[in-house]
Order: C-alpha cells, then structure tokens, then sequence
C-alpha cells in the first residue's frame, strides 16, 4: 500500500523551549551528510554493496549507532536510484524527440519530392489531383515555399545531430547525486515501540536519541514538544512504522513522518451500479453519471482557467477535486477517469503548433489525475461520445466523452451505429474498436467534419459515410471488372 507525509514546522523556541533540539539538528546534520555522501560515493564506484557491512562501517568510522546508520542507508539508496531513474527518462525524452524530429524530415523530404514529380509532368496544369505541396512565393519574406521547406529540413536535422549527441553524451557520462544539506532521516519499523527506535512521537512530544558522537553535548536523548498533524482527514494511525525526516527550509526546522495510511472505509457502491465519468480539457472539466443501466442521469461542467501561476493552477485543481468529491459522495458513486500519458505528445511538442504546444505543457494533467483511483483505456472516448451521445443527449463534447468515460468504467461496450456499420469493412471476429478506427479515419478525410462543432450539424451518420464510402467502393468495383475482362 502506498505511504503517506505529513509534514509541520517546529515549534519556534519564543512559543516552545526547544532550542535543544533545533542546536542537536544543527549539529547532527553536517555529520550525517558526510555519511551519506560517502555511501553515495560508495553506491556509484560500482563495487559489490553488503549492507550489513557497510551499517558496521558507518557505525565505526561517524560513531552512530545501527537504527542511525539504517537512515543514512535508506536515504542514499533512494538518492541514487532517483538519479538513475531520471537519467533513464531523460534519455528517453530524449531519444522520443528525435524519432518525431527524424520522422517530420522523413514526411518533408518526401512531401518535396512529390512535388518535385509533380511539376515534372507536361501537362501539369490540366492535373486533376493536383500538387500535394504546390509552389508559391512570398512577397513578405521574398522566397519560394520550396526554399523556406528546404531551409526547415536544414534546420531539423541540426536539431536531430545535436539530440544524437546528447543522447550519445548522457549514456556515457556519470551520474552525479547532490546530497542536500540540514537534514537527516530515521527509517521506523512496526516491531519497533511507537514505529520507530531512535525517534519516537507519542503524540505530543518528540524524543530522539543522541548518536555517540554528540552525547557529551547533547546526553542520550533530547526531547521538544510537537504536537499533533492536524487534518480533515486524520489517516496516522497509532501503531505502525514511522519513518522521520527533518529538514530545514526557510530558515525553520520542519518534522516530516511517513506511514501506512489507515484503509479508508469505502462508502461508494460498486462500479457496476453507477459511475461518474471525468473527461478533462484545458477549459473545463466535464463530467457525467450514468445509472446501473448506464443512462445519462446528471450532467454538468466544472470551469478552468489556464495560465495562472503554478500555486493558483494547484488550488484550481484542487478544488475541482473537491466538487468532484463532492458529487461522489452524493450519488455514492466511484469517479473513473481516462489514463492518460502525455510523455509522447510533449516529445512532439517542436513539431506541433503553437497553440497545441501551450495547451498541452501548460496544464497539469498529472497533478489532477494522480488524485483519482479508477481509470479506464481512453481509447475513442471523445469519438464515441460525440457520435453516439451529443445529439442524443444535447451534450456539450466533454461532457459526452465524460458519458464514454463512465459507461467503459462499467465493463460496458460501445458498438458502432447499425447505420453505419452497413457501409464498413465489418468483421465479425475483429474487436469492436477496429469499427471506430475506421470511422475516426474516415471522419479525418473528411472535409464536413473540421472542428468538434462540425459533429452537431451531422443528422444521420450512415448518410455521412456513405457519400465517404460510395466512391471508394465505385472505384473498387472498376478496378475488379477491368481485371476480370
């Protein structure tokens, strides 16, 4: 189960008398950064690590005890596996830049050459397809579209040689950890009285026990008063390991504890009864609650602002979790949400407009998704709600792909319209989702359907993609007769 952090300031000593404690933190905390850049050290020089060992080592060369040693341990293998972690996703995020990079020259390079044959022809200009990249001038900046694509290619492909060496320099070079200073970490046990032997909390006071190294200034333990973590929601329980953290930020000490949160008692009725589906948009939030049966029963849409700082964005999240919250408990109802990864899009971000690039790097999706708990595939979510639901409901679109949402939280499957199903490549063994690729590749071509308001003007979708399919399916049916003759 995942652990929670409470975290809360020390009493200052004009309120508390806990001078003491604070001078002892000032104290320890350089001698335990030493231990910990050595271990560090000692975890990146790639030799074999024995912990055991290494413990009896600390405990010998900084004069502290093994529950203290356990601290510096723990701290520097998270340390370091962080660094590694990072080191590999930046390296991905990299590595995903330069296959969209190289896959844009790709597409150039062969849009120019089309071109190129186009314009080739002799009787060009009587063509009835016409250049896929056609030649045109600017007066403005006093070049052809050919030059200006070409200049673009050139560009690009300094971009990819530079990315190459990046990628080519991070996996060769080594990783480096800068290990914070003022602060030390005691790792607690549940076998262990009050969760923890060198730091115990009975909830009022803290008592913390004095490595060898300082008991001639400080004696075996120093204790100051902290009192509780006060929440809404108070999940610490009262047995258990706690694991302490103290640190210094903003010139004032501060006691963190981390735990096994107490299981909450689940008040919600199973998925199957009833889902509220999310589907989020930099503008809004909509969402929408189907019954057991999965008919629309409540719709609605939470506003967003975009552009605001990133401690104003995170109370505007936080708060539109709070309704969310708000509405889950009174239809006792569980949230479901797509799962969403935008890593692969924001690699593609150079390669995008400019528009789409701030939308997407300027809202926190990850912020407001890792506060729910069930998600569902987001495959066609928006597709299906604005086919099946906008006109059938008067739905605006998040809200219809928010009912999408909620309906696959319920195991529900979506089928494609029997009217449009007559003019697709249908087979009955393929999954039902193979239908809505075709349908979502068909809509793309299409030149009705430009924007999500193009869908509301569209009465019958089978009349729709039959003046798609028709043609296609003429030219088909041409093709075989001339073979057969």
């Amino acid at each position: 189960m995942a652990t929670l952090t409470y975290t809360k300031g020390l009493p200052t000593p004009a309120e508390e008398l806990n001078a003491q404690f604070e001078m002892f933190l000032n104290a320890y905390a350089p001698i335990y950064r030493l231990a910990v850049n050595e271990t560090v050290n000692h975890l990146l020089s790639g030799t074999t690590f024995n912990k055991s060992q290494w413990n009896t080592y600390l405990q010998q060369t900084y004069r502290i005890n093994k529950r203290h040693a356990n601290g510096v341990i723990s701290d520097a293998l998270g340390q370091v596996s962080s660094a590694k972690e990072s080191r590999q996703n930046h390296i991905k995020q990299l590595q995903g830049k330069l296959k969209s990079t190289q896959e844009w020259i790709r597409k150039a390079q062969r849009k120019l050459k089309l071109a190129r044959k186009f314009y080739s022809q002799k009787d060009w200009q009587h063509s009835k397809t016409g250049c896929i990249f056609p030649l045109a001038s600017s007066l403005q900046y006093r070049n052809t579209s050919w030059q200006h694509l070409r200049f673009q290619i050139h560009q690009k492909k300094r971009k990819a040689c530079l990315l190459e060496q990046r990628i080519n320099h991070l996996k060769l070079k080594p990783i480096q950890v800068k290990v914070p200073s003022s602060q030390c970490f005691v790792v607690g046990s549940s076998s262990e009285k009050l969760g923890n032997q060198v730091c115990q909390w009975d909830g009022e006071y803290v008592k913390f026990r004095v490595p060898a190294c300082l008991e001639e200034r400080f004696g075996s333990y120093v204790t100051t008063r902290l009192g509780g973590y006060d929440r809404k929601i108070n999940r610490l329980p009262r047995a258990g390991a706690k694991s302490w953290h103290f640190y210094r930020k903003y010139g004032k000490w501060n006691a963190a504890v981390q735990f096994t949160p107490v299981p909450v008692k689940r008040v919600s009725r199973h998925s199957s009864d009833g889902c509220i589906g999310i589907d989020m948009n930099p503008g809004s939030i909509g969402w929408a609650y189907v019954d057991k049966n999965g008919n629309l029963k409540a719709k609605g849409q939470i506003p967003l602002q975009m552009g605001l700082p990133f401690g104003q964005q995170d109370a505007q999240i936080i708060d539109a979790c709070l309704q969310l919250a708000a509405l889950a408990n009174t239809m006792k109802c569980p949230l479901v949400c797509e799962n969403l990864d935008f890593s692969r899009k924001k690699e593609q971000l150079k390669e995008c407009g400019s528009k789409y690039a701030r939308m997407l790097s300027g809202w926190g999706y990850a912020r407001f998704y890792e506060l729910l708990e069930i998600k569902v595939n987001p495959a066609y979510t928006s597709l299906i709600g604005l086919v099946k639901f906008a006109r059938q409901y008067g739905l605006a679109s998040d809200e219809a792909a928010a009912l999408a949402v909620a309906r696959r939280g319920m195991k529900l499957s979506e089928k494609v319209p029997n009217s449009i199903t007559a003019y697709l490549d249908v087979k009955s063994r393929k999954h039902v989702w193979s239908l809505w690729y075709q349908l979502n590749t068909l809509l793309k071509s299409c030149t009705r359907i430009k924007n999500r308001h193009s869908f509301y003007s569209v009465s019958n979708w089978g009349l729709e993609v039959k003046g798609m399919v028709a043609p296609a399916c003429g030219r088909n049916q041409t093709k075989r007769l001339r073979t057969s003759s």
